[in-house]
């Protein structure tokens, strides 16, 4: 069975204020021409469908058009909801959709019923892993402390004993959304800590053919069976030295896995530039930069005079400015910046009680900590589903 692995359209989603709703509907017809074109048998999205619980209609008109689109090809798809999308919203008429041919799953009760699709070698069971926010699912299943590893791992039992139901030589296919441990994060994915920890290990998977994964915004594989397809937009300048891909997965009558990766349209290349501003603007090395979207850093020593402006006569297409002025090491700008740098909220709220009393928060204070922030996490997640 020949499978089509993408995720992370975040249609409504926009680049640096740059409306990026024309180049998602370029890879929209890029996908259904794909589908056509290389034969694909099922389309796999792996959550983030939309950027927000709330998308701007522009976006929800878009992905009525890509189902439309699919459906007219009589090609299966099986798509989730992620921890951007409303999965409610997102399940709205799944039901009646389901005769379509596209197949939403986004309730975390039926992540052991899968889809069941047939080629020539027998059947294929899809399960929909939607994303699984652990406070709000871990009395679902049955889970004492909420970490992502724990509701993960219950939904995967409840696959591999439906899996194990059914017929011999029967082969899987999980949709799941989630940090897997291995996987390179950037800016643009909207932070799932719990606990302290966001990341789950790949063995989660063991048992079926082939994790198609979601969340993380470049393409990747864990392991041979486990791969993430990436967005196919850039959404942040962290995605600079991303290659915008799909994955063309070729799951043989054995449940082997052959994957090749298939490029997808992107409007403009992005480019990081840093140095002085007058350097900038007459760095030959720089001109291969001159039509990418840029994103440059000043190190002047002192703020210029209308950089953005006198930037913009070299590269047209700047759309983010950053000042980092040089400074000596031992200037205390320069040591906070380092002291907050790749520290968690948690983390920095810890320094922030050491520096009030003079000592930081015990193993307790700890605990009250996580816990507060665990708890401001869900209720955002809640009010984002309830909007």
């Amino acid at each position: 069975m020949r499978i089509l692995h993408t995720s992370d359209w975040h249609l409504g989603r926009a680049f640096h204020r740059m409306n990026m709703l024309g180049a998602q509907a370029g890879f929209v017809g890029h996908l259904v021409t794909t589908v056509r074109e290389r034969e694909v048998d099922a389309v796999v999205v792996s959550g983030d469908v939309y950027d927000r619980a709330v998308p701007p209609l522009a976006a929800v008109e878009l992905f009525d058009e890509a189902l439309h689109r699919l459906a007219d090809l009589g090609v299966p798809t099986v798509m989730i909801s992620g921890n951007h999308d409303s999965a409610r919203r997102l399940g709205v008429g799944a039901g009646l959709i389901d005769r379509a041919g596209i197949h939403l799953r986004t309730d975390a009760s039926a992540c052991g019923t899968p889809v069941v699709l047939e080629d020539g070698f027998g059947e294929v069971a899809f399960y929909g892993l939607p994303y699984l926010e652990p406070a709000l699912v871990k009395d679902e299943f049955g889970v004492e402390k909420a970490g992502h590893e724990a509701v993960l791992a219950a939904a995967m039992d409840r696959v591999r004993a439906d899996l194990a139901s059914r017929a011999p030589g029967t082969r899987s296919v999980v949709l799941a959304h989630a940090f897997v441990t291995g996987g390179e994060a950037s800016d643009s994915e909207r932070d799932i800590t719990v606990g302290g920890v966001s990341a789950v290990p790949a063995g989660v998977f063991d048992g079926v053919d082939y994790a198609a994964l979601g969340h993380l915004h470049g393409s990747q594989t864990i392991t041979e069976r486990v791969r993430y397809s990436g967005s196919p937009l850039p959404y942040s300048f962290s995605e600079t030295d991303h290659r915008k891909t799909m994955w063309l997965v070729d799951l043989g009558a054995d449940g082997s896995v052959a994957a090749e990766r298939l490029d997808c349209p992107v409007p403009r290349a992005l480019a990081r530039v840093r140095g002085h501003l007058e350097d900038l603007l007459v760095d030959p090395e720089l001109a291969r930069h001159e039509e990418a979207w840029v994103e440059a850093t000043l190190t002047d020593p002192v703020r210029p005079a209308d950089p953005m402006a006198r930037l913009s006569e070299r590269f047209p297409h700047t759309l983010s400015l950053v000042f980092e002025p040089e400074r000596a090491p031992d200037d205390p700008e320069v040591s906070y910046a380092r002291r907050l740098a790749g520290r968690s909220d948690r983390e920095i709220a810890e320094d922030f009680v050491a520096h009030v009393r003079g000592a930081g928060p015990d193993a307790r204070e700890q605990a009250v900590l996580q816990d507060v922030f665990n708890a401001v996490r869900a209720d955002d997640t809640v009010r984002e589903v309830a909007r």
